[in-house]
């Protein structure tokens, strides 16, 4: 059953959270003994990597997964995006939860295991910290450097909070170390990265995520919702640039990952909405006719020709409900901003 929540109607709370994101803002003198509990699962399969571009830069449709947009500097410059006035997921996500924190941990609980999926720098669940009362903080993301910088400033400002980073690919398994509880585990995805998943594998995630949580977990999570064009091109594709740097400093990855020779000059960034397929979709596009050669193989690009980088999948309020319960959640509630432009929901396992 669905519980509807009155949306955001207090503006205010939008100035209440203009504060960094990045490490910057955390203290500088990370403790070194701290590494002993963080635990590296994936490790990089060159191989694999290697195979896994080789076929889709060879695609009819080029295309490279998100995932390798972030490196250390992709990681950094997304942070970048976040501060840009274009970009509103983060401070209207960020302002719904200062809105409603009482709310949100009235419907989650306190003295729950925090389970942070691509947690990057840590700094939204930190915000949480002090209405849950996490017993334990577990942040897992795929960039294992950036994390295990990002935690062990964040216990010099928690030092009562157990944690533990977790280095994986979640969207490949979510079987998590033994040194994670078990209980009231309460998982934590913001951002709308959910929508970077078709709807089809967003539900097999949402799934896994279910199985995960035990028999008295939960879930919160942030969606991004459908709203004007203008407003969501715009956020991909800011005045500034900083998301054509973002998508651009990919090829740079690509190019140390399997010796490619991609030239930057010859490529420039794309986004724009999909409205038949509902997404938002990055892309690179080549300026002019050029060849591409990497390890093992070769491509020539023709003028306007792209590689896909990245979806970003927007949701009406009700499908994404639907696909919530459809994954075995229930007891759902939500909250938005004014304009409805983003959703907060904590649902519990059914």
């Amino acid at each position: 059953m669905i519980t509807k929540i009155p949306t955001l109607d207090c503006s205010s709370a939008y100035l209440a959270v203009e504060q960094r994101d990045t490490p910057d803002s955390m203290p500088p003198s990370p403790n070194p003994d701290a590494s002993r509990d963080f635990i590296q699962i994936y490790r990089s399969d060159p191989q694999a990597v290697h195979a896994e571009l080789h076929a889709g830069l060879l695609a009819e449709q080029p295309a490279v997964s998100p995932k390798y947009l972030y490196d250390a500097l992709g990681s950094k410059l997304f942070e970048a995006i976040c501060e840009l006035p274009e970009y509103y997921p983060t401070r209207t996500e960020a302002a719904i939860v200062e809105c409603h924190l009482a709310d949100i941990a009235r419907a989650a609980g306190q003295g729950v295991t925090l389970i942070d999926l691509g947690a990057g720098n840590c700094a939204k669940a930190a915000r949480l910290f002090p209405a849950l009362r996490p017993v334990q903080y577990v942040p897992v993301d795929i960039s294992v450097d950036f994390l295990r910088d990002a935690v062990c400033r964040l216990r010099q400002q928690s030092p009562h909070i157990r944690m533990i980073g977790v280095g994986m690919d979640f969207s490949a398994s979510l079987e998590l170390p033994d040194a994670v509880g078990q209980e009231r585990r309460l998982f934590f995805y913001p951002g709308s990265s959910i929508g970077n998943f078709p709807p089809e594998q967003a539900a097999a995630l949402l799934r896994r995520v279910r199985e995960a949580c035990g028999p008295d977990g939960g879930l919160l999570i942030g969606v991004d919702l459908l709203k004007d064009r203008q407003t969501l091109d715009a956020a991909y594709d800011d005045a500034l640039g900083v998301t054509a740097s973002f998508n651009l400093n990919l090829l740079l990855h690509l190019n140390r990952l399997i010796g490619a020779d991609f030239d930057l000059r010859n490529w420039r960034h794309r986004g724009c909405f999909n409205e038949a397929h509902g997404r938002i979709e990055m892309h690179l596009e080549a300026r002019r006719e050029t060849r591409v050669s990497w390890r093992g193989g070769a491509r020539r690009f023709l003028a306007g020709e792209r590689i896909h980088t990245e979806s970003s999948y927007k949701y009406a309020r009700h499908d994404f409900l639907q696909l919530l319960e459809r994954s075995g959640f229930g007891r759902i509630q939500t909250w938005t901003d004014e304009r409805g432009w983003f959703m907060v929901c904590h649902a519990r396992v059914r």
